[in-house]
């Protein structure tokens, strides 16, 4: 009863964490508006483990490269937690770094996923809503739809590139994913 009471904590935690990183990231590449309430809040909630990190690596491209690293740390040492609660801990380090890299990719689909979804509903129910959820999902959406509308232009009045945009995160999630895993862990 401990050991699942215990996994449960540690896994939502860690799962919570990783996606306050990777939405700050997402702010960052969408150039969204930072005084938001919502991005002020996933500012100060993961500047205490970001901050020191940032004297070490530097950003590259215009990439937050501090906050890719912090995730995949963050998930790494989530499944060493969750292996040593079981019992299988593991001594080659590499093993929880790919895990943790593909935790981070597969948890950034996710929630590339459901700020598209979520956008979909937005734009049916209050299109023009002012809501700081809802601006800071358009702005993060529009960055990531920009090239599937340049495929599937607008068709009076009805946007299908979210269905594109969709469809090849499903591919990715189900197919892509699992078969890279399948090469680099057999």
């Amino acid at each position: 009863m401990m050991n699942q009471l215990s996994i449960l904590i540690i896994s939502s935690a860690v799962k919570l964490f990783t996606i306050l990183v990777l939405l700050r990231l997402l702010l960052q590449i969408a150039k969204a508006d930072f005084y938001n309430p919502i991005s002020q809040f996933i500012v100060k909630a993961t500047n205490p483990l970001l901050k020191p990190l940032r004297r070490f690596i530097p950003g590259f491209w215009g990439f937050d490269f501090p906050s890719i690293v912090l995730a995949i740390i963050v998930q790494s040492l989530g499944i060493f937690l969750l292996l040593l609660i079981n019992g299988n801990v593991s001594s080659n380090l590499a093993v929880y770094l790919l895990f943790g890299f593909f935790n981070v990719i597969q948890l950034s689909l996710e929630i590339i996923f459901f700020i598209i979804l979520i956008m979909v509903v937005i734009s049916w129910v209050t299109p023009n809503s002012y809501h700081p959820a809802a601006m800071i999902l358009r702005q993060i959406s529009d960055v990531i739809m920009t090239p599937f509308r340049r495929i599937i232009p607008n068709m009076g009045g009805l946007d299908f590139s979210p269905m594109l945009a969709l469809f090849i995160i499903h591919i990715l999630q189900t197919i892509v994913l699992p078969e890279l895993k399948l090469i680099l862990f057999s």
